[in-house]
């Protein structure tokens, strides 16, 4: 079992810290390493897709989990899928497409695991019909604090704290997942303008229903009455009837593309308001005025940014901050008054996506809940962007909404309690398995979970 002394990072790459990796290539080492952990504890991890520092542990271990890749068991007629948690939905799709059967839910990458999934409860384009990924988990096997795997049912406490508990209950090792049918790997995609914020909502909330998908891009930069102005796109996946004759020949096959890699270094100051406004509105310029219709490769549709590995290197040495929150329905203000508040300070962001979500998920510390929510990613260089962002939070939290834990590196722990209001469940039942704070992160020191 290989273990080293490394800088580990989250995505946005603010704040890495030293730690002690290892990499167990079997249940039994991984065992072994969770025993042997030390006094700083451990956290599991996958491809380094939380944004924050989820998944780092200063001092102490972190348990890389992508060296247990297997696919045990497909069910071509069920629609489910047995396989190791270090599994990504990237070989999940490589595998399953062919059979037609598609990942439930998918965020903005496929470059995550199964157990990164789990730990996360991501979410993708599809809540309001979907749910989050853990509504599509029908068991998992997790290894606890004590060394013993438990055979983990939705419907228990156990389940509810997992999904969404940031690896903090234990290391899930298996799991079982129902899939999604699928006749090709092609997507129909409606995209159309809005003119502004309040035309962007009015139309997310009339015809949503009419889309699986649905997304939309907003320009930041844009103020005035054109504040919020966006490209909404909304997609289904397409039937095998609906492909051009040449698509027929393969309607399953997964591709993929892929451009040079982002530089490991760039100025700082290249990602200003100037190229961020020219990129914006070149942007919004090439979607149509009024819904064009258009088949697009499901990679394209929902993994764009794949296609440029270290696309994070763009932001320069300081990284970047993805802020995500949600408000609830009727609390449409404080969505208004926070994009009016990032375009007035002019966030020079390339990524700035608006989706509905629909009824919260089961876990207790899962992200979704029924509303509105906006990920935005920001420079983190922009000067006062620290105090600008709490401001943000307490808005938030004043609204009954919260921010996303696996984007979030910097969040104050005195607003986590009205965010998330089963904070202390979670807490007791952690603190119950494991009484000894076997495993630990930055995530979790700095937010006292």
């Amino acid at each position: 079992m290989l273990a080293e002394t490394v800088s580990v990072q989250g995505w946005g790459r603010t704040a890495p810290t030293a730690a002690r990796l290892i990499r167990p290539r079997t249940y039994e080492e991984a065992a072994t390493a969770v025993r042997s952990c030390g006094p700083r504890g451990g956290i599991a991890r996958g491809l380094g897709r939380a944004y924050g520092d989820a998944a780092q542990n200063a001092g102490g271990a972190v348990l890389d989990m992508t060296g247990l890749n297997r696919i045990h068991a497909i069910d071509a007629s069920g629609g489910t899928v047995l396989c190791d948690a270090g599994v990504s939905l990237h070989r999940l799709m490589e595998v399953l497409l062919p059979l037609g059967w598609f990942v439930p839910v998918t965020p903005g990458t496929r470059q995550v695991t199964v157990g990164g999934a789990i730990g996360a409860d991501i979410h993708g384009r599809n809540h309001p019909v979907a749910g989050a990924f853990s509504r599509h988990v029908l068991s998992f096997e997790l290894l606890t604090a004590d060394g013993t795997v438990r055979t983990v049912a939705p419907g228990t406490p156990l389940f509810d704290a997992t999904t969404g508990g940031m690896g903090l209950t234990g290391i899930v090792l298996t799991a079982t997942l129902r899939l999604q049918p699928v006749e090709t790997a092609l997507m129909r995609v409606a995209t159309e303008r809005a003119a502004d914020l309040d035309d962007l909502m009015a139309r997310l909330t009339a015809t949503d229903h009419h889309y699986r998908y649905s997304v939309a891009w907003i320009d930041l930069l844009a103020r005035g009455a054109a504040t919020g102005r966006a490209v909404l796109t909304r997609g289904d996946h397409a039937p095998l009837d609906a492909l051009p004759g040449r698509a027929r020949r393969a309607p399953l096959a997964l591709r993929t593309s892929r451009l040079p890699a982002a530089p490991a270094f760039l100025p700082e100051g290249l990602i200003g308001r100037t190229t961020v406004g020219l990129f914006n509105e070149l942007w919004y310029r090439r979607a149509s005025r009024t819904r064009s219709i258009r088949l697009q490769h499901l990679t394209a549709f929902f993994h764009p940014l794949d296609g440029v590995p270290h696309w994070n290197r763009v932001y320069g040495r300081g990284g970047f901050v993805r802020y995500q929150f949600v408000v609830g329905e009727g609390r449409e203000e404080t969505l208004r008054r926070i994009v009016r508040r990032l375009s007035d300070r002019r966030c020079p962001s390339f990524l700035a996506v608006l989706k509905r979500f629909g009824p919260a998920d089961p876990g207790w510390l899962s992200f979704p809940a029924p509303g509105w929510t906006l990920a935005v990613d920001i420079p983190a260089s922009l000067p006062g962007l620290g105090p600008f962002l709490d401001e943000l939070d307490e808005e938030v939290a004043a609204a009954g909404g919260r921010v996303c834990l696996a984007k979030d590196a910097r969040l104050r722990p005195d607003l986590l309690a009205a965010m998330y209001p089963r904070l202390d469940d979670f807490r007791a039942l952690r603190a119950e398995l494991d009484p000894r704070g076997v495993f630990m992160s930055d995530l979790a020191r700095r937010l006292d979970l």
